[in-house]
Order: structure tokens, then sequence, then C-alpha cells
């Protein structure tokens, strides 16, 4: 199990200029489970990535490996754990071209100081078998798919056995197909192997397909940490919730008077238990639905997408999108719509924090 506890961790570009890369961070990773570390551009999933393997350093905080806490000033004991325990993918693959992929698997066991080759043969051989890779093992990398040398990658990681596994946007290089397949591979192999695997990436719908859990990062500070799907549902506050969704989350402003949910002049969305005030609302565009007596919709501004109807529509200030199924009878221009019950997000509008 990792575990880190208030993590600061600042970049300085000037003397008066420092960025708070990760502000107090304190997360338990869970044993044998699989871990996405999701955020946009500079939320400081990398970083503390880079920190978990002992490739960056912070200024605040502890870092526990199976409760054992490390020293950060404790370069040997680090070195050790990286080069035990601690399997690493990158972004770029990093396979050296001149050598084939089984020497390329074959080079980290040499370098842990093995060195009997019946042993290299037998663990190279099973690690490849394991990622689907044990008839390409005589090719050079440059003769191999991007999918591929990704594969390559993760068992060159996982050949020595590692105690927790990274991975850093590994799929970030691959086209819509490949990304779909090697994701696949990897929640195969995770599953299969039990390695407690921590994965980064800016992809939330690779992220929500692929985790046991996610973490949201936003400006270097954890906005949420919950399953894919209770996330989803119930988002911590308004960041959460917009960053998750496609299409998005509508985010509308309501106001509050006796138990009522009312946007724009007299649109009564439901009743809710909180008190009267200023709101913001959200509602995800699959959770409206046809009603003939629910609120009433003048528009033209319809897309068929075969299964599903998209249509747009103001509500209050706000174009507003509404996920429909096709099959389901409405009117040309007139149509009437509910929100499913429940699914109505109310945040703070100082805060942005979740209220119901």
């Amino acid at each position: 199990m990792i575990s880190v506890k208030g993590l600061h961790k600042y970049f300085y570009r000037h003397k008066k200029n420092e960025i708070h890369v990760l502000n107090d961070m304190t997360i338990d990773f869970p044993d044998t489970g699989l871990v996405v570390l999701l955020g946009p551009s500079g939320s400081g999933k990398t970083t503390l990535l880079n920190v978990i393997g002992g490739l960056d350093n912070v200024q605040q905080g502890t870092i526990e490996f199976d409760n054992d806490v490390l020293d950060k000033y404790d370069t040997k004991s680090w070195d050790k754990l990286r080069n035990e325990s601690i399997g690493y993918v990158f972004q770029n693959y990093n396979l050296l071209p001149q050598l084939s992929v089984f020497d390329n698997i074959a080079l980290v066991l040499k370098m842990m100081g093995i060195t009997d080759p019946d042993v290299i043969t037998d663990r190279v051989h099973y690690i490849l078998n394991a990622v689907n890779m044990f008839p390409y093992r005589k090719k050079k990398s440059t003769q191999l798919s991007g999918g591929q040398q990704q594969r390559v990658a993760i068992a060159r990681a996982l050949v020595k056995k590692p105690r927790v596994l990274l991975l850093d946007e590994p799929l970030s290089n691959l086209d819509a197909r490949l990304r779909l397949q090697t994701r696949e591979e990897i929640k195969r192999i995770q599953r299969e192997t039990g390695i407690t695997t921590i994965f980064v990436t800016h992809d939330q719908e690779e992220a929500m397909s692929i985790s046991d859990k996610m973490v949201v990062l936003d400006f270097g500070v954890q906005q949420q940490m919950a399953i894919p799907q209770e996330m989803y549902t119930k988002p911590d506050n308004l960041f959460v919730a917009k960053f998750l969704g496609n299409p998005p989350i509508n985010i509308l402003e309501g106001k509050i008077e006796n138990g009522k949910i009312i946007i724009g002049d007299n649109v009564v969305i439901g009743a809710k238990d909180v008190k009267d005030g200023i709101y913001d609302l959200g509602i995800r565009p699959e959770d409206f639905k046809f009603d003939i007596n629910g609120f009433k919709v003048d528009t033209n501004d319809i897309d068929h997408t075969g299964r599903d109807t998209m249509i747009r529509f103001p509500m209050g200030d706000v174009i507003v999108r509404a996920l429909v199924d096709s099959d389901s009878v409405y009117g040309k221009n007139s149509i009437k719509l509910s929100v499913k019950k429940d699914k109505i997000h109310i945040f703070e509008k100082e805060t942005g924090h979740v209220v119901l």
C-alpha cells in the first residue's frame, strides 16, 4: 500500500514567483488496485507520479510504502526501491531500437544483477506471453506498431516483478482504436498480476473505463477521490461536475424558494430540501426525459444521432443540451421535458461545493 501525506511541492521560476504544484496532497492508494490520476494539464498529475516513483522531491510531506516512511534524502533507499519494486512506463516508450524485443526486456533483469541466462529467458518469455507479445520477441522495436511498442514497454516494467506500476499517459501517442485496445490490455494485465497501479491521464473516458478509483486534481489540489461512477453521479464540487461528462453537464443559475427549484421566470424543475437562495445547478444532458406533464420547450435545434437525440433549448440565460431516447414520441417543435428524479446537482455560488 502507498500513502502520501501532506505533500507540498513548489516550482520556482523566479525568486518571488513560486508555483504550488502539489498542495497538501494526502492520498491512500489501495493495495492491488488501479487508481487513475485525472485532471487538466498543469494539475500536478505527473509531478505526483514522479514523487511517488522517487524521480522528484517535495518540500514537505511524507511517502509511505507498506507503512515504511521513506526519507526523501535517503537516495540509497530510493534507488533500491526504484530498481526492485517500482515499474515505470513513460509517455515515450524509450525502447532501444538496436535491440530486439527480448533484449529490451532482458536488459532490465541484467541491470538488477540477474545473470543466469535460463532465469532471464524464463522471466522474459513469461512476461511476453502475459502481454501477448511472445511471437514478436525477435523483432526490433522499430518493426512494431505503436500498440505493440506500448505492450513491450509495459512488459519491461513488469519483468522485475514490481510492487508498484506507474504509468504516465502511456496511451497518448496512439490513435483512437489502439488506445481502446491497449487500455483493455492494461486493465487485463493489472487484474491478472494484482500489482498496485497508478495511471496518469487527462482523458476522462479512459480514466472511467480502466480505474478502480479515480483522483481528480486541479492546480495541485485533490478535488475528489471515488470509484468512477460514484464520482460521476455524486461530484463533490462544481469543478468535478464540469470536468466529467461528454457532452458536458449543463450549469445554470437558479433559485430555491419554499423547497422548489426555479430557473428563469417560471420554470419549476423540482423540490429539494435546501434553504432558500441562489445556487449553481448542474443537470447532465442524459438526465432529461420526455414528460407530457413536464415544462414546455420550444425549439427546432434538434439533432438525431441514431439511438439518441440531442435537443438544444434556452433555459434562463443558458442554452441547455438534453440527450434523450430517439424512440420517444414528441411534437415537431413543441416538446415537454422533465428531469429524472434526484438528478439535479446543487452547488454553492461562492465555493462551488456541493449542497445536494
